[in-house]
């Protein structure tokens, strides 16, 4: 049963996102993300799920302009996907419109499957050639805004409580959480074990996603981004499609809460 939301955004609550039917799809999410951050990696030798490293490029290159101006393109195609996720979402609740929370998601495979066709076609230039070149900015760019657009909308539909691009937050939440269950005992510590486990799972998880894909690129080449495309939309119709279609009934809808998410984030 869906409980998460009075508040149409959520389509997940705290108690789903650790329920043994959701936290697989909340670790393939980040298994899939961790994929296409080492594709991209194997592809030119430069992250792309993350903002910190980017960010950094962009200040490291200082003076020089045009690279600069290419790091910030890939920075800016990571907001843009992160807002275009609000049109589906947010913005459809604004105008008294039922959010489809599964249009991000869906967005991020058809980005990573273009991408996969497009690079096999040659159209961002050769796996493993010198960095920086600009055909692999636009590779960048074009993963950046699938990888903005997953991420806003699993934390839109789960209220801000689940985040699966980055693990800097949910190493540093499993932390806490972990050292939070050495300190308690009873429920809090049962609570923080859980919530430990979901944090350090997606960071394993995101680990084996890049285990997994580089070798993937050494034999597909630019079609191994197929393979988190699959991943992400197994999580997607395990999850978030039968999650919304509970939320079409409206006494679902009038039985839910959004306490348990108030400060609950991975």
């Amino acid at each position: 049963m869906n409980t998460a939301t009075s508040t149409p955004n959520v389509l997940l609550s705290a108690p789903e996102v650790l329920s043994k039917r959701h936290t697989p799809s909340m670790l393939l999410l980040a298994l899939g993300a961790g994929a296409v951050n080492a594709g991209a990696f194997a592809v030119c030798e430069r992250f792309v799920t993350h903002i910190t490293g980017i960010a950094t490029r962009i200040g490291v290159d200082a003076g020089r302009w045009l690279l600069m101006l290419e790091y910030s393109i890939v920075l800016a195609a990571f907001l843009a996907g992160a807002m275009a996720s609000v049109l589906a979402i947010q913005g459809r609740t604004m105008k008294g419109k039922r959010p489809i929370h599964t249009a991000p998601l869906f967005g991020a495979v058809a980005i990573l499957l273009a991408t996969a066709t497009l690079g096999s076609a040659g159209v961002f230039g050769p796996v493993g050639g010198r960095p920086e070149e600009t055909a692999h900015f636009a590779f960048l760019s074009v993963l950046a805004f699938g990888m903005g657009l997953l991420n806003a909308g699993v934390a839109s539909s789960t209220a801000l409580a689940v985040r699966t691009t980055h693990m800097t937050g949910p190493a540093t939440d499993f932390a806490v959480s972990f050292a939070t269950a050495l300190l308690t005992e009873g429920e809090a510590r049962r609570q923080a074990l859980q919530l430990a486990g979901l944090r350090g799972g997606k960071v394993l998880s995101f680990i084996g996603g890049g285990a997994l894909m580089f070798p993937l690129v050494g034999a597909l080449g630019y079609g191994a981004f197929a393979a988190p495309a699959v991943v992400l939309l197994f999580a997607t119709v395990r999850s978030f499609m039968p999650a919304a279609a509970a939320t079409q009934s409206p006494s679902l809808a009038d039985t839910s809460t959004t306490s348990s998410v108030a400060n609950f984030q991975t």
